[in-house]
């Protein structure tokens, strides 16, 4: 299954687009033996300044056709890694080819692109810098993997 993160904002060379494409590296090498993987990252950017709406509109396009979306967003459910990694292993099992992630800009996601979603996943209560929530989720994917594997990365 492929993952494909959505996002908004282009990251530019620096420590989280480091840890980013080290957790991505490490995803992939794990996730291939188990049917997950590769992750395409599709970064789109509002250059006219159309708020929340143009993103969305932006972020439809980015998303692979026949995609189960899973947005991140504050207003979703709170998971445990181990739920997050059967969710991941749930949609593979029932043949999605494709997974979308998407994460939303400054002011999170427009309200009809969040209606769409087929889950909504929630880092928590506090709002999280959207450059910050791509370092996590990719942590999360990592760590999804290596649950899957059956590895001790993830301890409980």
């Amino acid at each position: 299954m492929r993952i494909h993160l959505c996002v908004v904002g282009r990251l530019r060379k620096g420590p989280e687009k480091e840890l980013i494409d080290d957790y991505l590296k490490r995803f992939e090498k794990t996730g291939r033996a188990h049917g997950l993987g590769p992750v395409l990252v599709h970064e789109v950017e509002d250059r006219k300044g159309g708020g929340m709406a143009a993103e969305a509109d932006l972020l439809r396009k980015a998303l692979p056709k026949g995609a189960a979306i899973c947005a991140l967003d504050e207003r979703g459910a709170i998971v445990s890694s181990p739920e997050f990694s059967q969710r991941i292993e749930r949609w593979r099992d029932t043949g999605v080819q494709d997974l979308a992630l998407i994460i939303g800009g400054a002011d999170g996601i427009d309200p009809s692109l969040r209606d769409e979603a087929d889950f909504l996943l929630s880092f928590g209560k506090m709002v999280w810098p959207h450059m910050l929530v791509r370092v996590m989720i990719a942590e999360q994917l990592y760590r999804a993997a290596q649950i899957t594997a059956g590895t001790p990365y993830h301890r409980v």
